[in-house]
């Protein structure tokens, strides 16, 4: 069945919010029992009841719905959803556009494929551990507003790979064996900063290390990467078949390859994966779906969604590697492009050259500044459909305006891991009457079809795909 052609799922089949949340919550209300020395002994070594408690936080933290089946995972995210679309659903009333009940249809959230371990890209933090000891690697508790963060192993975690735990457990046994302190604030010094590990289908791993130079000398840094280095490929983290190690020198909590460059220590520069028989390169900070079967059904619906033929140009705006354009070239005209990273920008025209699709063209900058002058000149005549798929900060107001603007483009799917942050802006300004004080003048889009895709397992996230139309 087509995927516009569904019906929407009734609320009377889904079990109430309340109740399922209630389950979330069983078995932990009333007072924590009193501990013995012995046990509290244990626990700060990670082990005994209160050791699992840390545990539990962190499993609650990360993914709160670990302990439902995962049918009422889905229930849960379709309620999460549909709330979403009633707000805008009420937002568009307030702008005087005639909605009925729902904006739009809301299909049931289509399931992953792989449920636990399906994260190829996991990123862990360096900080204090509930033993108190400050070289401890996985994830947060708490906030650094608060400040009670505990950095917590996450070996328990049901979403993360085998392989990405042992990278992190050998990477904590080497910043431990190391004379140099982890850098947990910047103003209070310290070195060895988080750990990113990428997995494929094909066996590959990369392992990012990110590290605070401070006041080291070129000499000094030159010992520690081969210390590094020696570890992961003749010491004890040989175990773990590193394909790339690499080693960024940043003073900054992110910063890209063009701000401090990804020095490679070892192996390959780049992992492969493979997605709808298309083999495609990663760099170390390109942008790929982190479950790539989940992305495989997700791109597999865009092509349906977006009905797109031989004639029409498909505009792919934060094309991250090129993923979704590629594995669509074979129906359209021609694929357009358009993503910050540049690196990425160079994976997607290697992707595109390995896997013999010339119909295509990349471009790499900001899309606020490379969109408004790739559409002025674009010519009516020619059928564009376009699909964006944003960080969760959106899309620029520019980039808006110059969809809006532009009368080619009457179709358009909007790819959201947080439909109800900043793309809920967006959406809005899509879909608001003619505004001149915000300069958009063409016709108002208006949601068609919203399809839940649960590419997070276990989370309370999942990707909301929204086809607009005009």
């Amino acid at each position: 069945m087509a995927l516009c052609c569904a019906p929407r799922l009734p609320r009377r089949a889904l079990r109430p919010r309340s109740a399922l949340l209630s389950s979330l919550r069983g078995g932990q209300r009333g007072p924590r029992p009193e501990h013995t020395a012995a046990e509290e002994r244990k626990a700060r070594q990670g082990h005994g009841p209160a050791g699992n408690r840390w545990e539990e936080r962190l499993a609650n933290a990360v993914t709160p719905l670990w302990r439902l089946p995962y049918q009422e995972q889905l229930q849960v995210k379709y309620e999460s959803q549909r709330k979403h679309l009633q707000t805008l659903t009420s937002h568009l009333e307030e702008l005087g556009t005639d909605v009925q009940e729902l904006c739009c249809p809301l299909q049931p959230v289509v399931p992953s494929p792989i449920v636990n371990g399906y994260r190829n890209k996991s990123t862990f933090s360096v900080n204090q551990g509930p033993d108190g000891n400050p070289k401890t690697v996985g994830l947060y508790v708490g906030t650094g507003r608060a400040r009670n963060i505990v950095c917590v192993k996450a070996n328990h975690l049901e979403n993360i790979p085998s392989k990405h735990k042992q990278v992190a457990q050998c990477y904590e046994e080497f910043i431990r064996c190391s004379p140099l302190e982890p850098c947990i604030l910047f103003s209070e010094g310290g070195h060895w900063r988080e750990l990113v590990v990428r997995t494929s289908s094909r066996g590959h791993t990369m392992a990012i290390v990110t590290f605070h130079p401070q006041e080291l000398g070129q000499e000094a840094l030159a010992a520690h990467k081969a210390s590094l280095k020696e570890f992961f490929t003749c010491g004890p983290g040989t175990v773990c078949a590193l394909t790339s190690l690499y080693f960024q020198e940043s003073t900054m909590t992110r910063c890209s390859h063009e701000q401090s460059p990804f020095q490679l220590l070892h192996g390959q520069p780049h992992i492969f994966e493979e997605v709808l028989g298309l083999k495609f390169r990663i760099s170390p900070d390109a942008f790929f779906q982190v479950n790539t079967g989940g992305a495989e059904v997700l791109y597999q619906a865009v092509g349906e969604l977006s009905q797109v033929d031989g004639d029409t140009t498909l505009l792919d705006i934060c094309c991250g590697t090129g993923t979704i354009g590629l594995t669509l070239a074979h129906q359209v005209s021609k694929i357009i492009g358009i993503e910050v990273v540049e690196k990425a920008i160079e994976d997607a025209r290697w992707n595109a050259a390995f896997n013999g699709i010339s119909n295509c063209e990349f471009h790499s900058g900001k899309a606020e500044a490379v969109l408004p002058q790739l559409l002025a000149s674009w010519e009516a005549a020619q059928p564009l459909v376009a699909v964006v798929n944003p960080s969760r900060a959106g899309l620029h107001h520019r980039v808006v305006r110059a969809i809006r603007n532009c009368r080619s483009i009457q179709k358009l799917i909007y790819i959201s891991c947080k439909p109800e942050g900043e793309a809920m802006r967006n959406f809005l300004e899509l879909c608001c009457p003619p505004d001149p004080g915000k300069k958009l003048a063409g016709k108002p889009f208006a949601p068609t079809l919203a399809v839940p895709f649960d590419l997070f397992p276990h989370t309370a996230h999942c990707e909301l795909v929204l086809l607009f139309t005009r």
